[in-house]
C-alpha cells in the first residue's frame, strides 16, 4: 500500500463516530471484541466490520490469548495523519497569528472611551 493510499485508508476508517469511539478506548489499553462492544447498540457482526476496517487501515492489530483476540491501539498511521495536518496546522496559526496582530494595530487607532462623554 502506498503512503497515500494508507493515508486514505486511515481518514476513510476515522470517518465513522463509532470507530472513533473504538480507538478511543484502545488508546486507555488493549481490550476485547465485547468490551469493545458495550457502549454501542449494535450487533456483534456490526462491530466485527468496524473492526475489520480498522485492522486494514493498520490502526488496529489484533492479538490471540485462547479464545480471545484481544485489539490493541497502532499509533503509526494516527502519526502519518498528524504530519499530513501539519502544514495546515502551521497556515492557520500564521493566519491568527496575522489577524491577531492586525486587530491589535486596530485597537490601538481607536480613541479611548476611558475620557467618554456622558
Amino acid at each position: 500500500m502506498t503512503e497515500a493510499d494508507r493515508l486514505s485508508a486511515t481518514f476513510a476508517a476515522l470517518a465513522d463516530p463509532t470507530r472513533r469511539a473504538m480507538l478511543a478506548r484502545l488508546s486507555r489499553g488493549e481490550a476485547t471484541v465485547t468490551e469493545l462492544a458495550e457502549p454501542f447498540a449494535m450487533s456483534m457482526p456490526a462491530i466485527s466490520k468496524h473492526l475489520k476496517v480498522l485492522e486494514r487501515a493498520g490502526l488496529i492489530e489484533r492479538g490471540r490469548e485462547a479464545q480471545w483476540r484481544p485489539a490493541r491501539l497502532q499509533p503509526e498511521p494516527l502519526r502519518e495523519v498528524n504530519e499530513w495536518m501539519e502544514p495546515y496546522r502551521r497556515f492557520w496559526e500564521q493566519s491568527f497569528d496575522r489577524l491577531e496582530e492586525y486587530l491589535r494595530t486596530l485597537q490601538s487607532r481607536e480613541p479611548s472611551d476611558d475620557h467618554g462623554s456622558k
